[in-house]
């Protein structure tokens, strides 16, 4: 017997994640592996999670340059990848739109997913109507590329007057039944587990809608996150779980929700669920993934993880300063390029798009936005013009209005 010892040290420490670089450095993405496009397999959607676990290590990829490659290359049409280009466009424009309004007072808070659109509208469009989505604050492509009404998404924004959720909700925390898309929480974490049980009462039930539920990769490290797999590896319901993976929850590095060790991916493996990582910078690779992953859940397979591989463009929202904690050209430096520059360029090579056509396009659902903002100011905004009713803050909260609420709103005299 080796009766060797390891020899104690002085003092025990912790190990505290530390990010590559910080603000003034050059930007490095080398922890970052990347491997070929159209390397990585697709397997049969029947697959278990021991089948597939170098797909939760590597990276699915189908776009190489102009050209799409790879077993995955064949699940996307160009039609859906130019309707996805023209929902990605007015993602951007509306983000842009909304943070300038943010700006000028018309209301408190906002959010963009800058460099992030093709990874909701991509799974948008693979998913069917009736399917419900449990989202963070940063997929509004999900309402966007099914052509939400942008007034209604503008009104919630300025909390007035004609606000649907009636001021109730802080900016960019949207609610549509009819639209699949679940009442966005301010407690992150909370929507994996919702989405979780959406899909185990979609199959208690017999129907064959499915569930999408959204988190970010710092709200891993909640207690959400492992109770949902539990739940969804115990009971295999219909539901596709996406961690995006920006690599940074407001100013930490995703390291310190662990993805030093292992990729956020490979921490399904612990339930065996199975899990795959993507390029969500990348359309036709999230449109792809998206599908399979639903064919799997409509097919009663059971959940799927997917870890979206993307980067934050913008700051987290526009109360926080990036500058602070990262490289002002980290985002420039970022390996996997542009989700709408990618997809431009692949159906220009296609034939089915062009510089020209761009522009316009561009042109047309900026104003489109602007149409909407101004229409949108028509009914106040957040510091100016009519707001929603004082009463509305105790409507719609109780089936039966409780006495200390009665009592609250005589003394308010509304």
């Amino acid at each position: 017997m080796d009766r060797r010892r390891i020899k104690p040290v002085e003092a025990l420490s912790l190990h505290v994640p530390e990010p590559l670089v910080r603000p003034g450095d050059k930007p490095d993405f080398s922890h970052v592996d990347i491997p070929e496009p159209g390397k990585a397999r697709r397997p049969p959607e029947n697959c278990t999670a021991m089948d597939i676990r170098d797909l939760a290590r590597g990276v699915v990829r189908v776009l190489d340059g102009n050209r799409a490659v790879g077993e995955w290359a064949q699940d996307t049409d160009l039609d859906t990848c130019v309707k996805g280009l023209r929902a990605m466009i007015k993602v951007r424009a509306y983000d842009e739109r909304m943070l300038l309004a943010q700006r000028q007072g018309k209301t408190s808070f906002y959010m963009q997913c800058k460099g992030e659109e093709a990874i909701a509208v991509g799974q948008r469009l693979a998913l069917q109507p009736g399917d419900m989505c449990f989202p963070t604050y940063r997929q509004q492509g999900l309402l966007i590329a099914q052509d939400y009404p942008l007034l209604e998404m503008i009104c919630q924004i300025f909390s007035n007057s004609h606000d649907t959720l009636r001021g109730r909700q802080l900016p960019v925390l949207y609610s549509s039944k009819e639209y699949g898309f679940f009442s966005l929480s301010g407690n992150l974490g909370t929507q994996f587990v919702q989405a979780v049980g959406w899909a185990m009462a979609s199959a208690i039930e017999g129907n064959d809608r499915i569930a999408s539920g959204w988190i970010g990769e710092g709200s891993t490290a909640e207690s959400d996150f492992h109770s949902a797999l539990v739940f969804a590896s115990v009971y295999k319901p219909p539901v596709i779980l996406n961690v995006v993976n920006n690599q940074w929850a407001i100013s930490s590095f995703q390291g310190v929700s662990g993805g030093e060790s292992i990729t956020f991916a490979e921490r399904a493996h612990g339930y065996g669920i199975p899990s795959l990582r993507v390029d969500g910078n990348d359309f036709l690779a999230v449109y792809a993934v998206s599908r399979w992953a639903e064919q799997r859940a409509r097919a009663n397979l059971g959940p799927t993880l997917i870890e979206w591989l993307t980067y934050r463009v913008g700051p987290h929202s526009t109360s926080d300063d990036p500058s602070q904690y990262r490289p002002k050209e980290e985002s420039e430096a970022w390996p996997l390029g542009h989700p709408i520059e990618r997809l431009k360029n692949y159906l220009i090579a296609q034939g089915r798009w062009s510089e020209e056509q761009h522009e316009q396009t561009v042109a047309e659902l900026q104003q489109e936005v602007l149409d909407a903002t101004r229409k949108a100011e028509t009914y106040g905004t957040l510091d100016d013009g009519p707001m929603p009713s004082a009463t509305d803050m105790f409507e719609g909260v109780y089936k039966e209005m409780p006495d200390h609420l009665k009592r609250q709103r005589q003394k308010l005299g509304v």
